[in-house]
């Protein structure tokens, strides 16, 4: 179990204790401890848990020779409530260290299968394979009309047809695969010719050829697929033919295994890479899918950046730069592990059990001066949870914080000064320290996806993810960068991901329509802080982007998108 020191911060619980203290007397002190007996002149002691287990306790005491004043009920309530706030904290740290863990094991497992994919040879795509198979055969002038490449899928039996050359449509050469001869050459993992189709018995007619050669691509003594030659007319293969389909099928079943392997790893990696995603998503309910949905929109928007002539003639991404982008848009946020839960999910400029104590700082105050005004409270809390600050509620959140509870000859703060301070942030809930806390995530993303050994035609992808808050005016973060010092595809990340932040709900404000969000783009683009030219192409082609969105899926095929775009 992690020790408690561990779990609680010092400046997380120093200000609880001190107000739990400052409540019950400014001769009383509240400490933690893990073990051991409790202080000399302890009042009161509560057990601290996590998951049910005893970790700590949680100590009352009067200073040594001071007379405890306080009914012995206040201080049970006072300690009561302290330990349920120390508890919820180390809850909060236990899940965080959980989540950490997990991810860090994620981490090592993408990193390995990245190392695997390094020394594969030859083309790594299935399709490519077939298709140099196929040219080949035509190169050795095999009296063939027809060509096809048949699959077989990873832990299936049946072959399923996958790239043709010639008639194929007009002599169904695919139906070649329900024929017994087949299902015979892919079991012994041999070739054969069969020039008379019509007085083989293993033949029922199923294709509109009268010639056929078969030959196996296996790859480590596992068939992946088959190679079917076929001739509607009177022509023959002959052994020759066999032999040098044979020497072509030895290569292209290696390469095609190959190639299937990688495309299954790929698929791994970005089930993988989608799953951390996710995982870091999660911490938010409100932030569930927007990392996926940000790679897919920056997916969509690189292509049209690609296929523009106007404002971008010169840039032209390969689908190497498109899966870059992928991962780009998918990883952005993942330094987020970094930042604390309660920074991250922040809803109000104070949390729910701060606003509770604030609740009784006033019912004591009601019982000391016999005055009580249910409108303030009501009033602080619509403050609280508010975007903006004005005039007239500063004032009022001033005049409270000026207020002090006199309770016999102890006397506290009816606001203290961070909570004062943090009610008067004048827009958004974050202070400043905790706006800084949350601006440097795209730093730690880098320094955790560091270790990560990216292939080489993701060199880039650190940069993108590093620089997708920064502005073309130098405003943003972390660096600083202006202008041309920022990556075409970092803005174009920077761009989706407002987009789909503006778009999506969020704990602090609801979900505004597409055209809403393009003004806003509008307005940041009219300040000089992102691309101009992207937020005419988005807004020119959002029917585009999202048809694309579409396409990619929420299992983000890219090479089905890739084949549709060169389509």
């Amino acid at each position: 179990m992690v020790p408690l020191r561990r779990l609680l911060k010092k400046k997380v619980i120093s200000p609880l204790l001190e107000s739990a203290a400052c409540f019950l007397g400014p001769l009383w002190r509240v400490s933690v401890r893990e073990t051991g007996a409790p202080p000399p002149g302890s009042c009161h002691s509560e057990a601290l848990r996590l998951d049910g287990d005893l970790i700590g306790y949680l100590d009352c005491a009067p200073a040594a020779g001071a007379n405890a004043g306080c009914p012995a009920r206040d201080i049970a309530a006072v300690a009561r409530f302290t330990a349920d706030m120390l508890e919820h904290a180390i809850a909060g740290e236990a899940a965080k260290r959980s989540l950490a863990t997990e991810l860090l094991g994620k981490y090592r497992e993408v990193s390995l299968l990245h190392r695997a994919t390094l020394g594969l040879n030859g083309s790594l795509r299935p399709r490519d394979v077939a298709q140099a198979l196929l040219a080949e055969c035509r190169r050795g002038e095999l009296p063939a009309e027809v060509g096809m490449v048949f699959l077989r899928p990873p832990e299936a039996n049946e072959y399923v047809p996958f790239y043709a050359d010639g008639d194929e449509l007009g002599l169904n050469l695919a139906a070649t695969a329900h024929s017994t001869l087949f299902a015979e050459v892919a079991r012994s993992h041999k070739g054969e010719i069969v020039n008379d189709l019509d007085r083989d018995r293993r033949w029922r007619g199923e294709a509109g050829v009268r010639s056929l050669l078969l030959y196996p691509l296996c790859a480590a003594n596992r068939c992946v697929g088959m190679l079917a030659l076929g001739a509607a007319s009177a022509v023959r293969f002959e052994a020759n033919h066999l032999q040098y389909v044979g020497t072509l099928a030895a290569v292209a079943g290696t390469a095609l295994g190959n190639a299937l392997h990688f495309e299954a790893v790929q698929t791994l990696i970005n089930s993988l890479m989608q799953a951390l995603a996710t995982a870091i998503d999660a911490r938010d309910p409100y932030t569930a899918g927007h990392s996926k949905r940000v790679a897919q929109l920056g997916v969509a928007l690189a292509t049209v950046v690609h296929q523009d002539e106007s404002a971008f003639p010169d840039v032209r991404f390969s689908p190497h730069d498109i899966e870059e982008l992928l991962f780009a848009g998918l990883l952005h946020d993942v330094g987020k592990i970094g930042i604390r839960e309660e920074v991250l999910t922040k809803a109000t400029r104070l949390s729910h059990g701060v606003m509770q104590v604030i609740a009784q700082r006033l019912a004591l105050e009601a019982l000391a001066t016999g005055k009580y005004d249910p409108e303030e409270f009501e009033r602080l809390s619509r403050i609280n949870a508010g975007d903006a600050v004005g005039r007239d509620d500063a004032a009022f959140v001033a005049g409270l914080g000026a207020r002090r509870i006199r309770v016999g000859d102890r006397e506290m703060p009816l606001l203290s000064e961070q909570e004062t301070a943090c009610l008067l942030i004048a827009r958004g809930n974050l202070t400043p320290e905790e706006r800084r806390e949350i601006e440097r995530h795209p730093a730690e993303s880098h320094r955790i996806l560091r270790h990560i050994p990216f292939p080489e035609n993701m060199s880039r992808l650190l940069d993108i993810i590093s620089q997708h808050h920064e502005r073309l005016d130098g405003s943003g973060y972390p660096a600083g960068l202006k202008g041309d010092a920022i990556l075409l595809q970092s803005r174009i990340i920077a761009i989706v991901d407002i987009y789909d932040a503006i778009t999506m709900a969020r704990h602090y404000k609801p979900a505004l329509p597409r055209e809403k969000a393009l003004g806003i783009l509008w307005q940041e683009a009219g300040a000089g802080r992102i691309d101009a030219k992207l937020v005419a192409l988005l807004e020119a082609n959002i029917d585009r982007v999202e048809a694309a969105c579409r396409l990619l899926g929420d299992r983000l095929d890219l090479p089905a998108f890739l084949a549709s775009r060169q389509a």
